[in-house]
């Protein structure tokens, strides 16, 4: 057995490959035990994926029903809920823009692409540092790393920092009140600038990074490495800002919001080793908070219902990857 698999109490691959759903099953096999596989193509005809597929319109988008007209761009949720679905496809079951479904969803979300560089609509016509970060990591994971468009964010996110060197998100450094705050983020009203004297937030600089960490080139930049040492220095500790503020957000792992995983997979891309006492109380946490039955809990407070095993089967999968991969 080989050595990150010793550091648990509990051997999660069997827990693994007697999973459902047969990606699961795919990449225990090639990531963890090295098992020679078919290309990752292979799976993208398993009914999971191709439910999502049936949902993609014409024009690359996947919409949303019920939403509310006033919210600015009118075509707000059909951005959001693209870049859901684009997420799932590309990070859970790695496709790529080999597959006719890619190309068609990545020329819709950078229809949203503004002149600046940055993916606008997510926050009505505010910056959205960590959401065009986010959208270009998966773009680059898709194929697009030498893109103009994704060469163009990329500088946009470099100019954006703050002076200590992180990121946050430009209208959380100033102060509104509570209606004025709801009409800059959801109508059509000035991009505010940040107030770049203001700290660095690790949530957003989490998401920022990610598009850093993933490409080629801007991984080995000292912007990203600079920005690397500010996030780690962060574990465990509350956030700047009042959005996702508490501490407990390290450990909820939901959906594509920061916690300790995301940021030490990126960590491990932009060079950081286990050697770093930072990234090993990282790592720690996770060996010392497995559960009984192999897996890890989504988040900490509430309890697990059924239609969580897969989720956190895909969590399992994730970090026993991270697991392996600073091991080696």
């Amino acid at each position: 057995m080989t050595e990150w698999r010793k550091q648990l109490r509990i051997d999660p691959v069997p827990v693994l490959l007697n999973s459902q759903n047969k990606a699961i099953i795919y990449f225990t096999k090639r990531d963890l035990l090295k098992e020679p596989a078919e290309p990752v193509s292979s799976i993208w005809g398993i009914p999971e994926p191709q439910k999502i597929l049936r949902q993609q319109q014409t024009g690359g988008s996947w919409k949303k029903s019920g939403t509310n007209p006033a919210i600015y761009p009118p075509n707000h949720y059909e951005l959001v809920e693209t870049f859901k679905n684009f997420r799932i496809l590309i990070e859970k079951y790695q496709f790529s823009k080999d597959h006719p479904s890619v190309p068609k969803a990545a020329e819709f979300l950078l229809s949203f692409q503004t002149p600046e560089g940055d993916i606008r609509g997510f926050i009505g016509n505010q910056y959205a540092t960590y959401y065009t970060g986010c959208v270009l990591s998966l773009l680059i994971k898709a194929g697009y790393e030498d893109d103009p468009h994704v060469e163009k964010g990329m500088q946009w996110l470099l100019s954006m920092r703050q002076d200590d060197g992180g990121w946050t998100i430009p209208i959380l450094t100033h102060q509104y009140d509570r209606d004025t705050g709801y009409k800059l983020t959801s109508q059509y009203m000035e991009a505010v600038q940040p107030d770049r004297k203001k700290p660095f937030s690790h949530n957003w600089t989490d998401m920022v990074l990610r598009a850093f960490a993933i490409h080629p080139e801007y991984r080995q930049f000292n912007e990203a490495r600079a920005a690397g040492a500010l996030l780690k220095s962060c574990f465990f500790k509350p956030d700047t800002y009042t959005s996702y503020q508490s501490p407990r957000y390290w450990t909820r792992f939901v959906f594509w919001w920061p916690n300790l995983l995301t940021s030490l997979e990126s960590l491990s891309l932009l060079g950081f080793s286990i050697e770093d006492p930072d990234i090993k109380r990282g790592l720690d946490w996770f060996i010392k908070n497995q559960q009984s039955d192999g897996l890890w809990k989504l988040e900490n407070d509430k309890p697990v219902s059924p239609k969580d095993t897969e989720t956190k089967q895909w969590l399992g999968l994730d970090i026993c990857r991270l697991l392996k991969r600073y091991s080696e």
